[in-house]
């Protein structure tokens, strides 16, 4: 591979693009491959080929042809609303994962940075954080704090923002009250029910980190099938 595309490979990486290598297994050419842009002829005879398994996110041989392919995802943005000890532990479960983690809370004496160690932490409420946040749907959300005041700001901006995920702690009738209290708030009653809350896999687990295991789990499921 040559040394122009390794650095385009960094350059990329580092600015969280979505991108792929294509490799031909014979010549042993290599070049960026990005969806609308044009590529040399030594791979345009099969760029459909090459569309499809890139939009299925996919790494390995083309079937039927000498291409590999390696695909570089976009990190999904996973934002964590309260610095507690489930959070803690769900950082760790999911921070070797293709997600960019950031913790909200407004609560300074949680978010030591100690805690969570190269993770964004942000000391403001969810409505003043997210001015600084980009979020689309390729965002996910999970509250944590069982404080209303700060979870329902967070929550109705991930509706209004339609969060590929979207969970929330909390037991059934807790949830049941959250859910009337967004609808109150003018939120579309099918758009509340899209939040997974209880949130997590029903692992049976009692403990911070069975909780914080159940939710990684979740989180990982719901992301495949983005």
């Amino acid at each position: 591979m040559k040394l122009t595309i390794l650095k385009k490979i960094i350059e990329k990486k580092k600015n969280k693009s979505e991108f792929a290598v294509i490799t031909n297994l014979t010549t042993g050419n290599s070049e960026i491959f990005e969806t609308n842009v044009a590529i040399s002829k030594d791979f345009e005879k099969h760029r459909d080929e090459i569309n499809d398994f890139y939009k299925d996110k996919k790494s390995g041989v083309i079937a039927g042809t000498d291409i590999f392919i390696e695909s570089y995802l976009k990190p999904i943005k996973v934002i964590v609303i309260g610095a507690v000890n489930i959070a803690q532990y769900l950082v760790d479960f999911i921070k070797n994962l293709n997600f960019e983690i950031i913790v909200i809370d407004p609560r300074g004496h949680f978010t030591g940075r100690e805690r969570f160690l190269g993770v964004e932490i942000i000391n403001k409420w969810p409505n003043e954080a997210f001015k600084k946040i980009e979020t689309d749907s390729n965002t996910a959300l999970i509250t944590l704090t069982h404080d209303t005041k700060i979870d329902d700001l967070a929550l109705q901006h991930a509706l209004k923002k339609n969060f590929y995920y979207i969970g929330a702690l909390g037991s059934k009738k807790t949830h049941n009250s959250r859910c009337e209290r967004l609808i109150l708030a003018g939120i579309n009653e099918d758009k509340v029910k899209l939040i997974h809350g209880p949130i997590g896999i029903n692992l049976g687990g009692k403990s911070a980190s069975e909780i914080a295991l159940s939710i990684a789990a979740q989180l990982v499921a719901e992301s495949h099938k983005k």
